[in-house]
């Protein structure tokens, strides 16, 4: 065999061997990574608390002033757990949808944004943005669906020269008329056509909707970030029987799926709730209460 063959070999052998230990999407192996949904002034007592990653305010990010920007920089950079996520992406003063939508000024915003999220850490960003993308009234619908389309594919393409990946969001109905379920934000994912912009599942949407469990095996590889809360309050998951778990954790075990789950709830005792949390969705996901993960800093 020649030296040229031998390489080749060699090369083909080495990406098998880390598709094989990568398991199902080609995803790392290993335990679920657990995050936090987290307001900036509560970073460093969120830190502490077992996490293994945290998701900040994406409108909150753009909005502070340069220097509240890199004072927030160094918080960030002195945590022990990274900031890998961000949620609430668009304001709702930039229009998605509608005759006043302006792609000029959705790229500005689009831009700046996406770079300080890059320089925090976020490696996936939560499209929910229920005002910014809500249909005014008289509309047409498949207009603004196309609107969002064509927004996804602007912001997609920002986002992949980041290293960021944007999942769209569905919401119940009290927070958006459009896109309020993973069955509406498939058809607009699929439009995009972009490995940059990908769906999320979140259990609490999911349960307002009443929308079936099993449209995680839909999504399958699309699906690649997750939100979990006890529909009852929005608050912090904390025992298996406050709510119907087990088909949603069954869904996400079908499809191999092994992205980010992170808490976005209410609560009131934080550090009291944040273990209990944890605990639980180890425990439902079988991997032990003391499983740890995340990505190296």
């Amino acid at each position: 065999m020649s030296m040229t063959k031998r390489r080749r070999a060699v090369t083909a052998a080495g990406v098998a061997l880390l598709l094989l230990l990568a398991g199902p999407a080609g995803r790392a192996a290993g335990p679920t990574p657990i995050g936090y949904c987290v307001v900036l002034d509560r970073l460093e007592m969120a830190d502490a608390l077992g996490f293994d990653y945290l998701e900040v305010p994406a409108q909150a990010v753009a909005a502070l002033s340069a220097e509240d920007f890199n004072r927030l920089l160094a918080r960030v950079k002195a945590l022990r757990v990274p900031v890998r996520a961000a949620n609430s992406f668009v304001p709702a003063s930039v229009r998605l949808t509608g005759p006043e939508a302006d792609p000029v000024r959705q790229r500005e915003y689009v831009v700046s944004c996406l770079d300080r999220l890059a320089s925090l850490g976020v490696r996936t960003l939560v499209f929910g943005s229920g005002g910014a993308r809500r249909v005014p009234g008289g509309f047409p619908r498949d207009r603004a669906a196309a609107q969002l389309v064509a927004f996804g594919r602007l912001a997609a393409s920002e986002a992949a020269t980041r290293g960021i990946t944007i999942v769209l969001e569905p919401l119940r109905r009290q927070e958006s008329n459009i896109v309020n379920s993973v069955g509406e934000a498939l058809p607009i994912v699929r439009a995009v056509d972009h490995p940059a912009f990908r769906v999320l599942v979140d259990f609490y949407h999911l349960s307002e909707e009443q929308e079936d469990p099993a449209i995680i095996r839909e999504a399958g590889d699309l699906l690649r970030h997750v939100h979990v809360a006890n529909p009852s309050g929005r608050a912090f998951p904390k025992r298996a029987d406050e709510a119907d778990y087990a088909p949603f954790i069954t869904a996400l075990k079908a499809i191999g799926y092994r992205g980010g789950v992170s808490v976005e709830a209410r609560t009131e005792d934080l550090a009291g709730d944040a273990p209990q949390a944890i605990a639980l969705l180890r425990a439902l996901l079988g991997e032990g209460a003391t499983a740890k993960a995340g990505e190296p800093r």
